[in-house]
């Protein structure tokens, strides 16, 4: 069972320039949650994710003693609880971790996650390449990010600051957007040395989650 709560606001709806069918959508992706363990439609694609990339169908919860090292950037509600029950589960938060340069040898983890991060971050190319280095070579990056599947990627970097989170975190700079991603998302990771980008859903255009591999 799922609740729905309208998570945008009007400030934020006019720096980003949405029309009502973006709304619409970015309020099912953000607000639309399991009524149970509180997972949003983002977690539901980020959760899809990692178990297409395990190649199991049982819950995340259900996993056991798997011997995965993960690496979770920030957490996701849902998704990290079940998984933080791993052996090898991390997890480091942004931006209290430079996801530009992360103190992990190459290829430490089987599996990076986060959720609606990338946006925050500086130079999202580098964290994904950072992402990727710090992931064996038949692991995984993992992550979901906001997209307005509309229109193509820009940056904030000239434009006024805008938050995400609620309207009371404006100021704090964890929250302030870098880049605002559209359907050309999907460059950054092959620019920062992905072999293969694949995309999940659960919900389209609502809720996506991608999959970054460095093999075919």
């Amino acid at each position: 069972m799922f609740t729905a709560t309208e998570v945008l606001w009007s400030e934020l709806i006019a720096e980003w320039e949405l029309d009502a069918v973006e709304v619409a959508y970015i309020d099912r992706q953000q607000g639309t949650k399991c009524a149970g363990c509180g997972t949003n439609l983002r977690g539901c694609a980020l959760a899809s994710a990692v178990s297409a990339f395990m190649g199991v169908t049982a819950p995340l919860r259900q996993w056991g003693a798997q011997s995965i090292r993960v690496l979770d950037l920030n957490g996701c509600q849902g998704v990290s609880d079940a998984l933080a029950n791993l052996p090898n589960y991390q997890r480091h938060d942004y931006p209290h971790i430079d996801m530009h340069a992360m103190p992990f040898s190459d290829g430490a983890f089987d599996l990076v996650i986060h959720s609606d991060t990338l946006e925050h971050v500086e130079n999202p190319r580098q964290a994904l390449r950072e992402c990727m280095r710090v992931t064996a070579w038949r692991g995984a990056v993992i992550f979901t990010i906001p997209i307005i599947v509309g229109r193509l990627s820009r940056s904030r970097d000239n434009l006024p600051l805008s938050f995400h989170g609620a309207p009371s975190f404006a100021g704090r700079q964890d929250f302030a957007v870098r880049t605002e991603f559209g359907a050309d998302f999907w460059t950054y990771a092959l620019q920062a040395g992905a072999s293969s980008v694949a995309i999940s859903t659960v919900e389209f255009p609502s809720a996506q989650a991608i999959t970054l591999r460095q093999w075919p």
